[in-house]
């Protein structure tokens, strides 16, 4: 099931964006095929980056084993890595070996600093790869960044950056009979993420200093405010209809914020509203807002947005083995994806992903013994 059901992956173990990319290829119905370290994690079913494939575990360390991996390279379409620039290669399974293996591999390396320049072989985290993008600077309020869990490099600059370049670079495969190298890097991702931010500065439309601009929490008709409750609404209504329904179901009078585009009054109005918002509570809030224009939701916790109506209405949620986790996404009407197994246990499917490639029963108890 799903539209990727034929595609063959193999994904190098590792943490992080290359699992994260490998799951976004399994939810949407790839054999992803991890090959583990026989002496790596032993898998858990909270690992949730980890579903939807199947586990083979060897021993790299090994000639046999890694003449393995190029006999399982030969049927692949892809390979997912995410070690340091050069691991791959001492490892005797570098792009170049792979490819004369299988000319139409198309081969995805993930890194935080790409395969290239003079951080690429330094160590890092999500943190590190989005300060040099300009992103980390523009999140959190004035007096300093604050890190947007690893969202931006890590998953969304990295995983899924990664997974585009996958979809792409096998589309061409597919069309021309030739793979390639996907160099994914974090850093470039979380810069790419950063493009429509960079246009607004290049239009003079974010000048002002963090927090104090349209998308930052600078103004006060986009951004959370507290409830008498203690949780929290988050408030987004830019355009002027918007904002117009926003303030009659506060039961505040528009004619006091005709200056909303004006800055100098936006400390201002941000204390109006946030004096009113401080009177009810979150839910109380929700419920007078719910399914208006007034672009007002309020801010669940991860225990609460699995139950929120919407969320349920969508089965944007699923439990499997005790976990609650999001479900696959986008939707797809030919192919809708189903609700993906659980991580597998290491080494869970070493017998039949090995006989199915035609080695032999010796061979597979050379490979898989102890």
């Amino acid at each position: 099931m799903g539209p990727l059901a034929g595609l063959r992956v193999l994904e190098m173990a590792g943490i992080g964006p290359g699992p994260f990319c490998a799951m976004l290829l399994a939810d949407m119905g790839a054999d992803v095929v991890r090959i583990d370290r026989a002496d790596g994690p032993p898998g858990s079913p909270s690992d949730v980056t980890g579903r939807g494939r199947r586990s083979i575990a060897l021993d790299l360390k090994r000639p046999a084993s890694i003449a393995a991996v190029l006999r399982l390279v030969e049927g692949a379409d892809a390979l997912i890595e995410g070690f340091r620039p050069g691991v791959m290669e001492r490892l005797g399974l570098g792009p170049e070996v792979c490819r004369a293996k299988n000319p139409r591999l198309v081969y995805g390396r993930m890194t935080g600093w790409g395969q290239s320049g003079p951080l690429a072989p330094s160590a890092g985290h999500d943190i590190n790869y989005i300060a040099i993008s300009g992103a980390l600077d523009a999140i959190g309020p004035a007096e300093a960044p604050v890190p947007p869990l690893n969202l931006v490099g890590d998953y969304g600059g990295g995983g899924m950056l990664l997974a585009m370049g996958l979809m792409a670079a096998l589309l061409h495969a597919q069309r021309s009979g030739q793979g390639q190298v996907v160099d994914a890097a974090m850093s470039d991702g979380a810069a790419l993420l950063m493009a429509p931010i960079y246009g607004m500065r290049a239009a003079g439309r974010w000048d002002a200093p963090r927090g104090g601009n349209l998308l930052d929490g600078g103004a006060p008709f986009y951004g959370t405010y507290r409830c008498a409750c203690g949780g929290f609404l988050a408030v987004g209504p830019i355009e002027p209809q918007f904002f117009a329904l926003f303030i009659q179901r506060l039961g505040l009078d528009e004619a006091d914020f005709t200056a909303r585009n004006d800055r100098a009054h936006w400390p201002a109005l941000r204390v109006r509203l946030a004096t009113a918002i401080a009177t009810r509570g979150r839910d109380e809030w929700a419920k007078i807002f719910a399914g208006s224009d007034a672009c007002v939701a309020p801010v669940l916790s991860m225990a609460e947005a699995p139950f929120h109506p919407h969320n349920l209405a969508r089965n944007s949620f699923f439990e499997r083995d005790g976990v609650t986790q999001p479900a696959p996404a986008p939707r797809f009407s030919a192919t809708p994806a189903e609700a993906p197994a659980p991580a597998p246990l290491r080494g869970e499917h070493s017998h039949s992903i090995l006989r199915e490639a035609g080695f032999s029963a010796a061979e597979i108890a050379e490979l898989t013994e102890g």
